[in-house]
């Protein structure tokens, strides 16, 4: 008994070790992206906490680039959840058609304002468990906006990019959003949470890419235990 006991304290200690290393690895990771990328913020164009929702919401399986486009004349005609309420869904359907899923998303869009009318009185809640309750609202999207719109850390923003470089960079090696995104909530402290994700995206794409990542000029390269795994 004296043994099993000894080999699972030993256990424990190993992995909280191991823990540290990565974290202070994510550290250094992060202080060099900091100055690669300072400022970085959502690219999602927004004019308050209701634009940059819908503009989240718009953004699943589409670049921030097209909702860019799409989002102007869709606000100039739907201000805010009043107006998206009363709205014809196929006319939303036609202005966001490019972002594709459109009808989905004008279902989920019009459903999420009515319910912000219902529950909240037409304002954007600040608290994850009432953004999540809300129609077309997940935790990513929730995330999103607490951090962005309300500097709430609620946690961190797994997109396509950063479930890609959490691999990468060995912060997990899980395959679902939730999973991933609890992994790097412990790599990092809750006062990078909002920015680790902004930042994880822009690095994603100027220098990892999901096809060709960019290992032999990449910032970080010394610190990533993939860099060799592409020929860099």
């Amino acid at each position: 008994m004296a043994r099993k006991m000894k080999k699972k304290v030993g256990g424990s200690a190993s992995a909280v070790e191991a823990l540290s290393a990565k974290q202070a690895r994510a550290a250094n990771i992060l202080a060099i992206l900091r100055k690669e990328f300072p400022g970085a913020v959502t690219a999602l164009r927004h004019g308050n906490p209701f634009q940059l929702l819908i503009a989240t919401i718009l953004s699943a399986q589409c670049t921030d680039v097209r909702v860019n486009m799409v989002t102007p004349g869709l606000f100039a005609a739907y201000p805010g959840p009043e107006e998206f309420a009363r709205a014809d869904q196929a006319a939303i359907e036609e202005i966001i058609r490019s972002t594709g899923f459109f009808r989905n998303k004008a279902r989920s869009i019009l459903a999420c304002s009515a319910a912000l009318l219902e529950r909240h009185g037409g304002h954007v809640p600040d608290r994850i468990e009432e953004l999540v309750a809300l129609p077309g609202v997940g935790r990513k999207t929730a995330n999103v906006v607490l951090g962005q719109a309300f500097g709430v850390a609620s946690g961190v923003v797994v997109d396509t990019h950063v479930q890609r470089l959490a691999g990468r960079l060995g912060f997990s090696a899980r395959n679902t959003p939730e999973k991933i995104e609890t992994d790097l909530m412990e790599v990092y402290p809750p006062s990078d949470w909002i920015e680790v994700s902004s930042i994880l995206i822009l690095h994603g794409r100027k220098w990892c890419n999901a096809r060709r990542p960019l290992c032999v000029d990449c910032p970080v390269r010394s610190l990533c235990p993939s860099a060799d795994s592409f020929g860099g």
